[in-house]
């Protein structure tokens, strides 16, 4: 399909990224991303932005949520799982979404022509491979340290979380 101008999906995985932020010492901005993404590419259209986060109940995060919904985000939660981790010894939560990313970059392949995922989980390699040969190019943001080689090598671009920094960092703390 070839469009006048690029469509654009991103699709934040929510939980990776607090991770993310959290080795980095700073957050950034979901308004600053859409703005930073919007501008990169001349003739682009965002089309669509998914948000993905675990959630210790229904009401967890609902200002966040409700602010990423003003902002134009579709929100997807799940219900944090609790899980034993024999190696540690301790109880731990755990909420993933990757089936519910990839059912919506598939569900909406015909709207877009470019993605910028973020996340840095091994597990997107063969979605990112399929939507790549449907002609779609994939930007992945994560961070050094925290992106899955087989990730990282499907990817048509890989941008570090700290080399758009200034561009993305929420400022009102």
């Amino acid at each position: 399909m070839i469009y006048d101008t690029d469509r654009l999906s991103i699709f934040v995985d929510g939980n990776n990224m607090f991770y993310a932020q959290q080795k980095n010492g700073w957050f950034f901005d979901p308004r600053r991303v859409l703005d930073y993404f919007r501008s990169q590419y001349t003739n682009t259209t965002l089309v669509n932005a998914f948000w993905y986060t675990g959630l210790k109940d229904p009401q967890d995060q609902r200002g966040f949520r409700d602010a990423l919904i003003s902002l134009g985000y579709t929100v997807r939660t799940k219900i944090l799982k609790e899980y034993y981790d024999d190696n540690s010894g301790r109880y731990s939560q755990k909420a993933n979404l990757d089936i519910e990313i990839v059912i919506d970059m598939f569900n909406t392949v015909d709207q877009y022509n470019r993605v910028v995922l973020f996340s840095g989980d091994g597990d997107f390699e063969r979605a990112i491979e399929l939507l790549r040969s449907k002609n779609t190019h994939i930007t992945v943001v994560s961070t050094e340290g925290m992106i899955a080689r087989e990730l990282r090598n499907a990817t048509d671009r890989y941008i570090d979380l700290n080399e758009i920094r200034d561009k993305i960092e929420k400022l009102d703390y």
